[in-house]
């Protein structure tokens, strides 16, 4: 999750940058394509739009699943909110390591391999994941599914950021204020009390008859 901008609400991300001007990054996970990498067990499959930027994740569920609705989130991924799940790098594997990625780093606006980044395809533009230093948070819509069974492995436990949230969203899950566990949770809106579900007009923190 993207990091803090001046003069705008808190995000989800850290804001300190690791940064090394070294390309030993490229050979490590989640980018390593070496021999070490060989025995890697392809439980998932996933690829951008374009079809370019191919990966396989070895894990068989994410450690955690969330929507965020941090603002960052919001303008990165031209949508109301992120469905992001949480794996460790080595449960990653690039068929081309890094070849064909973009990088992000939102704290200073630069287009450098310095964590935490956002990662995408250089070609259609498709967001792949979040890079931390230890986790990355990858985007299930890229994901192949077989049924609606192995969809629902990666079916969010809560909401994140949803006092920044653009939309009401009405399916029972915790919604945390910022980071889950570390903020209040927010009631959610009954339907009938809901009259509008955008820009934050009916909101879950005042209720009135």
């Amino acid at each position: 999750m993207p990091s803090p901008r001046n003069s705008e609400p808190a995000t989800g991300a850290v804001s300190g940058a690791v940064h090394s001007t070294s390309e030993d990054w490229k050979s490590a996970p989640p980018y390593r394509t070496t021999s070490s990498n060989a025995s890697f067990v392809k439980q998932w499959t996933a690829h951008c739009h374009c079809g370019r930027v191919r990966y396989w994740l070895s894990r068989d569920a994410p450690l955690a699943s969330k929507f965020c609705h941090c603002v960052d989130c919001q303008a990165l991924h031209g949508a109301p909110f992120q469905w992001a799940a949480i794996f460790e790098k080595d449960d990653v594997h690039f068929e081309s390591g890094a070849e064909g990625l973009a990088f992000y780093h939102a704290p200073d606006r630069s287009t450098d391999h310095r964590l935490p980044c956002k990662v995408s395809c250089a070609y259609c533009h498709s967001p792949i994941m979040d890079e931390g230093r230890n986790m990355v948070l990858l985007f299930p819509g890229l994901v192949t599914f077989s049924d609606a069974a192995h969809k629902k492995v990666f079916d969010p436990q809560c909401h994140i950021f949803y006092s920044q949230r653009v939309v009401d969203v009405h399916d029972g899950k915790p919604k945390w204020s910022g980071l889950d566990g570390k903020s209040e949770l927010i009631k959610e809106v009954e339907r009938a009390d809901t009259k509008c579900t955008v820009l934050g007009e009916a909101s879950n923190e005042s209720t009135k008859d």
